[in-house]
């Protein structure tokens, strides 16, 4: 097959969309077009390894510059994309510039959801390598760290931030850590954990201002209390790059909406990864997944639908957070669980949840115990059923 294949966004499904129509053959051009002015590279560990001084930027690059001259990819670093025409089937850039395509994949990924509260100038945010590399600066400089926010990438920067022996704060409006995801037990485990690295959780409280006092902070939160930093990050949520995929008139629903082959309400038009909306068979509805696993498999899908292969996509949904010795492997999606089930030991912090909706299994979280976690997606994968109290 040739043709113009023309890839907006350089994440993990950017990324893969172009690796994925090289192997299956495609011979046409291929256009990765990114506002990022750097390599395509990894994000997750821009909340861990990175920060941590562990991993180097040149370790976090999906490939090396010479893997996209042999494959025949063009890279438009730093360019960004103002207008989709699917009538004439081309981009326009903000400087201008027309790229026509044969076919367009969206890899817009999501954007940082605002802290809304009265002085949030200053507060940083984590979603590419720019970012990491703004807050490692700061953080180095830092005594004192406030983070908006108690889900993964919150935790993850609390840890961070109190593994380089920071005072650390979570202000977290739920009344449980990572509440939207894990049970009690599991929520519990990890506010254990970071109470024991020194970190002050304030829970059930949100941030209604943010006074500037020379070169630190002062929270105003609204139980009354005030929390002063030197740094303030947050972590509340993303919300789907959609602007361009609406203004072009794609059917948008939290979300670009797909369907089961990554394809939009225009044929030739393809999104995955974060900014896509497609119907999950394990969760019987439709989502927005915000993974790895999830980016990387729908633009493998995309790009064998586009070189003419139906494949629908179906694969279980899975995820993970580390955190000081703790790391947390989710097999599935847990929302709509009726009962559930503890295999091993909380307080060894090692052990799996079983969460069962009408008897049948449709998640597993896994604590320190990779072994469940891959047999789970086995499990899941193959549509096979534990019941509740059946023995693992």
């Amino acid at each position: 097959m040739t043709g113009q294949v023309v890839i907006v966004g350089s994440g993990h499904a950017g990324f893969q969309a172009a690796a994925s129509l090289r192997e299956e053959g495609f011979a046409g051009g291929i256009t990765l077009v990114s506002a990022d002015d750097g390599l395509p590279s990894q994000k997750p560990p821009l909340s861990k390894g990175f920060l941590q001084g562990k991993q180097t930027e040149e370790s976090l690059l999906f490939r090396v510059p010479a893997w996209y001259e042999t494959n025949a990819v063009t890279l438009r670093l730093g360019v960004r994309v103002v207008q989709i025409d699917p009538l004439g089937s081309q981009l326009k850039t903000e400087t201008g510039d027309a790229i026509p395509y044969t076919h367009l994949i969206l890899a817009t990924g999501a954007a940082n959801r605002p802290l809304p509260c009265p002085g949030a100038d200053d507060v940083l945010y984590l979603r590419n390598l720019a970012d990491a590399r703004r807050i490692g600066a700061r953080l180095e400089q830092a005594r004192r760290v406030a983070i908006v926010g108690g889900g993964f990438i919150g935790l993850e920067l609390a840890a961070v931030a109190a593994e380089n022996r920071k005072t650390v704060t979570v202000v977290e409006a739920g009344s449980r850590l990572m509440e939207r995801v894990l049970p009690p037990v599991l929520s519990g485990v990890f506010r254990r954990v970071h109470e024991q690295q020194g970190v002050q959780i304030r829970l059930n409280t949100v941030a209604q201002c943010i006074e500037k006092q020379n070169e630190s902070y002062s929270i105003q939160l609204s139980d009354g209390q005030t929390v002063a930093a030197d740094l303030v990050l947050a972590g509340i949520g993303v919300i789907p790059e959609t602007n361009l995929a609406q203004a072009a008139g794609l059917v948008c629903d939290n979300g670009i909406v797909v369907n089961e082959y990554g394809q939009t309400s225009v044929s030739n038009i393809y999104a995955v990864g974060d900014c896509a909306n497609q119907y999950n068979p394990f969760a019987r509805r439709r989502l927005r997944l915000e993974s790895v696993q999830n980016a990387v498999d729908q633009a493998k899908t995309a790009a064998k639908h586009l070189m003419g292969e139906a494949h629908p996509y179906r694969v279980v949904p899975w995820f993970w957070t580390h955190q000081y010795h703790l790391k947390l492997q989710m097999a599935g999606i847990s929302a709509g669980y009726d009962q559930f089930s503890v295999a091993g030991n909380p307080e060894t912090d090692t052990f799996s949840v079983y969460y069962y909706a009408d008897g049948q299994l449709i998640a597993v979280d896994s604590l320190n115990r990779p072994g469940d976690h891959l047999k789970a997606r086995k499990l899941l994968e193959a549509g096979s059923c534990l019941p509740a109290h059946s023995e693992r």
